[in-house]
């Protein structure tokens, strides 16, 4: 529920509005540390309030982003007033409805949104790194091999280890191959672009017709083909292969990249790294911090790793063994 002093910070932020004649809504958005609020007015228009707490330096710098991301016509929210000192951010509501609500309709209706998606994805790829004002960003770690490891040794931990409880030997065989290493290695040495790092359908709004994108604070250099893997392997959103395939020839119109076997080769490692941070984030959020809704995706993240697997002829024993986990009585 929220607080009295939210309330306050409001009013006072807004002086043409008095105590009660808004109403607040508390919004249940994700797995971070941030809390949502919808605040409405009596003309009938409302604004979105965000409180973040102090555990997450990223938090911080959302609104620099925003407004950056903004100025390089990329649609995200547009930012009201910033407290920093009280972790507080007011801004455009852009209302309820996001990528993954429209899940059951007919493809003819969905592939425009992705469209618009991609679109909006390309423009990041292709131009933001190299816009004025990028330098003096505060930006998320940059994609290194230090962090594709880190995504490994998060799946290996929190999903095969404390999940599926793997024998912990087993585990080291599997974390320790040579071939992992190597992937973390070439990926890292790719040239960047600045990317969303969560690129997925709740990510991802959708307003008169037209993507937004929301959870930003990541950004950070990396690969294209991440975002691009994020959102067509989406553990909460399945995609056939034919869909997939014609996003994709989308978003190379869009960038004007290549399509040829490098560009899908980086695109299976990064689906790979993709697969493995988010199953690992699914065991995190799900046993550690007791959020067992999104033990849920597991099952699906899983099929998408098995089939990306297929294509990483060095990795056929992990293969195997996601394959053997799949085949496990009542998980499927």
């Amino acid at each position: 529920m929220i607080s009295e002093a939210l309330i306050q910070h409001t009013v006072s932020r807004f002086p043409r509005l008095s105590r009660d004649a808004i109403r607040v809504e508390p919004l249940e958005k994700g797995g971070s540390d941030r809390k949502y609020y919808r605040i409405q007015v009596p003309d009938g228009t409302s604004l979105i309030l965000v409180k973040y707490g102090d555990q997450r330096e990223e938090n911080r710098h959302y609104v620099a982003i925003a407004q950056f991301l903004d100025a390089e016509e990329i649609r995200v929210p547009r930012i009201y007033f910033h407290d920093e000192s009280e972790g507080l951010i007011w801004m455009e509501d852009l209302g309820e409805v996001d990528l993954w609500m429209h899940r059951g309709e007919p493809w003819s209706e969905r592939r425009e949104l992705y469209r618009s998606a991609l679109e909006q994805a390309a423009r990041l790829h292709t131009r933001a790194h190299c816009a004025l004002g990028v330098e003096v960003l505060h930006l998320q770690k940059e994609f290194n091999a230090e962090l594709y490891r880190w995504e490994q040794d998060y799946f290996f931990d929190h999903c095969l280890g404390l999940f599926f409880k793997i024998d912990p030997a087993i585990l080291e065989t599997h974390r320790q191959h040579p071939a992992l290493e190597k992937i973390a290695g070439e990926l890292a040495a790719l040239p960047r672009v600045l990317v969303h790092r969560d690129f997925q359908s709740q990510n991802i709004m959708i307003k008169d017709g037209d993507a937004y994108f929301i959870d930003f604070q990541g950004l950070r250099p990396g690969l294209a083909q991440y975002d691009l893997a994020s959102i067509l392997y989406d553990p909460y959103v399945a995609l056939e292969s034919s869909q997939r395939e014609e996003l994709l020839q989308l978003y190379l119109k869009y960038t004007g990249m290549a399509d040829d076997a490098g560009f899908r080769s980086v695109l299976d490692l990064c689906a790979m790294q993709r697969l493995m941070q988010a199953l690992g984030a699914y065991g995190f959020l799900g046993l550690v911090k007791e959020r067992p809704q999104f033990l849920e995706h597991i099952p699906a993240a899983l099929v998408s790793l098995d089939e990306v697997l297929q294509r990483i002829p060095d990795l056929q024993n992990l293969r195997d063994l996601i394959v053997s986990l799949r085949n496990v009585d009542g998980f499927s």
